[in-house]
């Protein structure tokens, strides 16, 4: 009689790729480490025997600068893991990358900075060579977390003009700023050397603010929209599938993940079981897919039926 499901196809692995081959675990993150090339290869093919079918990959770069150019080098190692899973796995496997620059400038903010502001403009355009890089390279979706204004329209408009109508813009619509992604910070090494990111991503007192920019990057062509963090948008998942038709994700964020890992290990609570709830929440709010750390875990454990 159970109204909401949760079944692997509705579950995205990140990954976290790094030019050092071997693995490298995340201290911050329990069960989730930094991979190379082939290491990472060889956990997409256990994730998929397992039934996970979507990954979405994250830079972990060796070169930054203040223009983030290694973003878009079509020889970095996002656009190389991406190359070797597809030719590996590929239509069995759906490929998303991260659409960023945190990871790749030196000073960490998502947009290069010009007088001490992030200048928006200026970052749209980086971003969107950088998404045509990854289509280039065989990505299926690029996801752009970056949170600058106008950039799903630059982005559709870049691939596009390239011939790659058919790669899915995956928009993170709905982004709130706050103390939600230390562990991920430390695992990409994109933590902000000065100020924050209060500028560009969403305040979390705000609601309608969240909904006018979906609707408006529907306009500009986004196909799936993303809510971040999860947990605490509960209400904002719910309310943007009221008022749109596109496939709504959500992403189960390293906070949520971790606080459930160091609570699991000093024992104050059944850290399986809540899990599994916290990922029931997302999809009964209305999430038709979750990113989400706990995905392998969930089908090794058989949380899932």
């Amino acid at each position: 009689m159970a109204e909401t499901d949760l079944r692997p196809r509705h579950l995205i692995q990140p990954y976290f790729v790094q030019t050092a081959e071997g693995s490298n675990p995340i201290e911050a993150m329990p069960g989730i480490a930094r991979t190379g090339l082939t290491a990472t290869v060889k956990q997409v093919e256990a994730d998929l025997k397992l039934g996970l079918k979507s990954v979405l990959l994250f830079g972990v770069p060796d070169e930054k600068s203040p223009l983030a150019e290694y973003s878009h080098d079509p020889h970095g190692i996002v656009p190389l893991t991406v190359t070797a899973l597809k030719k590996a796995f590929g239509n069995d496997l759906i490929v998303m990358t991260d659409v960023c620059l945190c990871a790749y400038t030196d000073h960490g903010h998502c947009g290069v900075v010009q007088d001490g502001y992030v200048a928006n403009d200026e970052s749209v355009a980086i971003l969107a060579e950088m998404a045509l890089t990854h289509a280039q390279a065989g990505a299926d979706i690029v996801a752009p977390s970056d949170m600058m204004d106008g950039r799903i329209a630059a982005m559709r408009a870049r691939m596009d003009d390239e011939g790659f109508q058919n790669v899915g813009i995956l928009s993170y619509a709905i982004k709130h700023n706050g103390a939600y992604y230390g562990p991920f910070r430390e695992a990409a090494d994109c933590a902000p050397k000065f100020g924050d990111r209060r500028s560009y991503q969403m305040d979390p007192r705000n609601a309608r603010e969240g909904l006018k920019d979906a609707l408006l990057d529907i306009e500009e062509g986004a196909d799936i929209l993303m809510v971040k963090p999860g947990l605490h948008n509960l209400d904002l998942i719910w309310r943007l599938r009221e008022v749109s038709l596109l496939p709504i994700c959500s992403y189960h964020v390293s906070s949520e993940y971790s606080a459930v890992k160091a609570g699991d290990r000093l024992g104050w609570l059944n850290g399986d079981q809540l899990m599994y709830e916290q990922l029931i929440s997302l999809r009964r709010a209305g999430s038709d897919m979750i990113v989400t750390y706990a995905g392998r875990e969930a089908l090794n454990k058989g949380w899932l039926k």
